[in-house]
């Protein structure tokens, strides 16, 4: 069959025509070895850190080694479908995530995808997870208070709006709770919440999604998780998915609560990572870097100026401790980065004390900066009431007789431990507590027996949410953000009514001789 003169010059034409397009060109590796779920890859030598692989059965990893002849990957799937020899091929995108309102009451695993059994995540917009830290000169002072709704925690260890405090102790001591209850705490603060579970089971986390959703507190809330049975990686990035997530909001002027449960698993699973790829290993095993990989995580939460958003990121990570050990390498490491620390201690928990927080050890190093002027004068002296108590109650065991002043420290420091017990999921309003406070401040409870003081506590708080002359003042305390002499005195008139009332009403009953 001849073959037609314009025919040729037709392909001729559009082969000249197009001779200066690029010839698209795809870097491709080849798996060396594979075991553990780590994969030698030779040929990509281009390849950048923290890039996102793909595997050629649709399987994603990570490089984190870029070595001369071959690049180490993380495998973020299930590494035995992988074989020596397959190709891999470069996605020339760092690990990101998806951000946004879109990621509100939604649980996601560590690489953005939804693990709730709802639909797609509908996002606009991603962003890379490993970025740095703002700048010195673009924060802001922190100066603002984060409310927890826990009397113990906000009375006497505040933590601000930017903050980074260190949730730390044994196991079964009530971390989570204390993270849990202030997420729930958040609810109509206009605060966005962020809880990021590293190696817990799937039961933990699913009761978690629960008691979040029946309080309603996942309408502000989002979700990263990476159980114990996900691999080694997933758990390594799950941490910088969820700042990622909480920052965005941060650069659109929201104030956002970050919770990291826990930072031991975390450091753990780094360990297992740099152990696999053969990084030398230091002090417990741990690579030289993870001192490195929490102060890189925890310096993103920040409070910004407005012109850099002007949100504020307040971040609480969890540290588990073995017999109380605090001297042990990542919990010094924490406890050096973070700005502060909830101290939960086992015989306080045990002794019924819940919260079971540590007064004497722990510390906010901002402190009364992130109080209101009212919660300042009421609270200012319950850390020091507190320690005498505890001293004078070590020395009162060894003795029976106690001379009368020594008696009224330890019934008014037992007091006092009653009034900051506290049920789980029973978040309290900063200005209920600041009343709740008062009468201890003012030492208006003499009359009540310490067994009475929980009865006491609940109908106090019971009675200030209904009585109209106390939420009137309420509403000027407010407004002002301090006592003043006058209100201060129209606040103890009414309390010492409801007080003579109620030992009234125990003395016809016969609880009270």
């Amino acid at each position: 069959m001849a073959i037609k003169a314009n025919e040729i010059s037709a392909i001729l034409k559009s082969q000249i025509k197009n001779y200066d397009k690029e010839i698209k060109t795809e870097e491709v590796g080849i798996v060396i070895t594979v075991a553990d779920g780590i994969a030698l890859v030779s040929g990509l030598d281009n390849v950048m850190l923290g890039e996102l692989l793909m595997f050629q059965n649709k399987i994603q990893g990570m490089a984190l080694n870029l070595e001369e002849d071959a690049v180490g990957v993380v495998i973020l799937g299930n590494s035995s479908k992988i074989r020596e020899d397959d190709i891999v091929k470069r996605t020339k995108k760092v690990i990101y995530t998806p951000v946004g309102d879109a990621m509100i009451g939604r649980v996601i695993n560590s690489l953005g995808e939804p693990l709730d059994g709802k639909e797609k995540i509908n996002s606009t917009k991603i962003s890379e997870i490993f970025k740095v830290a703002p700048g010195v000169m673009s924060r802001k002072e922190v100066n603002e208070p984060l409310e927890t709704g826990i009397i113990a925690i906000d009375s006497m260890i505040p933590i601000g709006k930017g903050q980074r405090e260190l949730i730390i102790g044994d196991r079964q001591t009530g971390k989570t709770a204390i993270a849990i209850d202030t997420i729930v705490n958040q609810k109509e603060k206009n605060v966005y919440c962020v809880y990021v579970a590293i190696g817990q089971k799937n039961s933990t986390i699913a009761q978690i999604v629960k008691k979040l959703n029946e309080a309603g507190a996942m309408e502000y809330t989002s979700i990263v998780m990476a159980t114990a049975s996900d691999p080694a990686p997933l758990q390594y990035i799950a941490p910088y998915t969820g700042i990622t997530i909480a920052e965005e909001w941060m650069n659109n002027g929201k104030d956002v609560l970050i919770i990291y449960d826990d930072l031991s698993k975390h450091a753990v699973a780094y360990r297992t990572l740099s152990l696999l790829l053969r990084r030398p290993p230091g002090r417990e095993a741990f690579p030289g870097d993870v001192f490195y990989l929490h102060s890189q995580l925890l310096e993103r939460a920040a409070r910004v100026k407005k012109e850099y958003g002007g949100g504020s990121i307040t971040a609480l990570p969890i540290i588990e401790t073995q017999a109380g050990d605090i001297s042990a390498y990542i919990p010094t490491n924490v406890i050096s980065i973070t700005d502060g620390q909830i101290f939960m201690m086992s015989n306080l928990f045990n002794s019924g004390q819940r919260p079971a927080v540590d007064s004497g050890y722990s510390v906010s190093r901002v402190g009364s900066t992130a109080q209101i002027k009212a919660m300042k004068q009421v609270s200012s002296s319950l850390k020091l009431e507190l320690a005498q108590y505890n001293e004078m109650a070590a020395f009162a065991q060894f003795g029976s007789d106690l001379d009368e002043t020594t008696k009224k420290i330890l019934n008014h420091g037992q007091k006092i431990n009653e009034i900051i017990k506290q049920k789980q999921y029973r978040p309290i309003n900063q200005y209920n507590q600041i009343i709740l406070l008062l009468t201890l401040k003012e030492r208006l409870l003499v009359d009540i027996p310490i067994k009475k003081i929980q009865k006491f506590k609940k109908e106090f708080i019971n009675f200030i949410n209904r009585d109209k002359k106390i939420k009137e003042l309420i509403s000027i305390l407010k407004k002002i953000k301090e006592f003043d002499e006058k209100l201060k005195k129209d606040f103890i008139f009414i309390i010492d009514d409801f007080i003579k009332g109620f030992v009234r009403l125990l003395k016809n009953k016969k609880e009270i001789n």
